[in-house]
C-alpha cells in the first residue's frame, strides 16, 4: 500500500531505488482510522502532515447554516496537508470518507526526504501544483457546468487519479461517498444527485452497485462532460501501472 504514493509520484518524476527507500521509511507511523473522522480541525495547529496509504477523505469547511462544501478529495498516495504545517491554525478540516490508512508524517522528515533527495522535492511540488489545478477544474465545474456534467467530470477525474496509483480494476472503482458528501462537493442537493445518478444509468454510462463505480463507457462520459485530463498532469505512460489505458490515448490525443 506504502507504493501508491511512489506510484503518484513517478506520475511527474523519475525517482531513484534510493528515492523510493527514503519514501518507504514513512510508512511504520500508520494508523487506521474509521469512516467520516476527522484528522484535523479547522482551528486546529498543525503538526504532522497527513498522507493517505488507503481510503478516501476529503477536505471540507462547514458553514454557519449547518451546510458542508466539500473542496477536494485525497486518494491513496495523496499527502492531505503537505505545506500547511506553516499555518498557525487550520482554516478548513480534513476528514476520512472511508475507512483509511493514514501516515502521520513529521514536519522534519518532510524537510529531510526534500533536501536529501532532489527528485522527491520536484515530485512534491509536481503534487503541489497539480492540487492546485485540480482545485481550479473544480470551480469551473461547479460554476460553469451543468449539473449532470460536473457529477460526469468527477467521475472521469477519480478514474484516471485512482488508476495512477493502481486502484482501478477494468474501469471500476471504490465509490463509498453518499449522495450527500456528492451533494456537499458539486453544490447539488441529494435530490437533483439522485436524478443525475439515475440519468447516467438510464444512457448506459455507469453503473454502482455495493459501493463500486463502473464506467461502462469511458469515451461518451468523457465527451458528455468535456473531459480533459491536461489539469491532472500525468506525463509518464507508465502511470498506469505499466500499461497505457486505450480510452486515455484517445482523450490525450483529443
Amino acid at each position: 500500500m506504502q507504493d501508491a504514493l511512489i506510484r503518484k509520484l513517478e506520475s511527474f518524476e523519475e525517482l531513484t531505488d534510493a528515492d523510493r527507500a527514503a519514501l518507504r521509511m514513512f510508512v511504520p507511523r500508520v494508523r487506521q482510522v474509521g469512516p467520516r473522522t476527522d484528522l484535523i480541525r479547522e482551528g486546529d495547529a498543525p503538526g504532522d502532515v497527513h498522507l493517505i496509504l488507503s481510503g478516501y477523505a476529503c477536505r471540507y469547511k462547514d458553514l454557519p447554516d449547518g451546510r458542508r462544501q466539500i473542496m477536494a478529495y485525497f486518494v491513496p498516495g495523496d499527502f492531505c496537508d503537505l505545506n500547511v504545517f506553516i499555518l498557525d491554525q487550520m482554516d478548513h478540516n480534513i476528514g476520512t470518507i472511508s475507512p483509511c490508512q493514514v501516515v502521520e508524517i513529521p514536519r522534519q522528515a518532510i524537510e529531510e526526504v526534500t533536501t536529501n533527495h532532489p527528485r522527491v522535492m520536484r515530485a512534491l511540488m509536481w503534487c503541489a501544483l497539480v492540487d492546485e489545478a485540480v482545485l481550479r477544474e473544480w470551480l469551473v465545474n461547479i460554476g460553469s457546468r451543468q449539473s449532470d456534467q460536473r457529477i460526469a467530470h468527477l467521475f472521469c477525474e477519480l478514474l484516471l487519479r485512482l488508476e495512477a496509483v493502481g486502484h482501478v480494476n477494468n474501469n471500476s472503482y471504490a465509490f463509498p461517498f453518499t449522495q450527500t458528501e456528492v451533494a456537499d462537493t458539486m453544490g447539488l442537493s441529494d435530490v437533483h444527485v439522485n436524478r443525475t445518478l439515475r440519468e447516467l444509468r438510464r444512457l448506459e454510462l455507469i453503473t454502482l452497485k455495493g459501493r463500486i463505480l463502473t464506467i461502462l463507457d469511458v469515451p461518451h462520459l468523457k465527451a458528455y462532460c468535456g473531459f480533459n485530463p491536461n489539469y491532472l498532469h500525468l506525463r509518464n505512460a507508465r502511470w498506469s501501472g505499466r500499461r497505457q489505458v486505450p480510452w486515455l490515448r484517445n482523450v490525450q490525443g483529443g
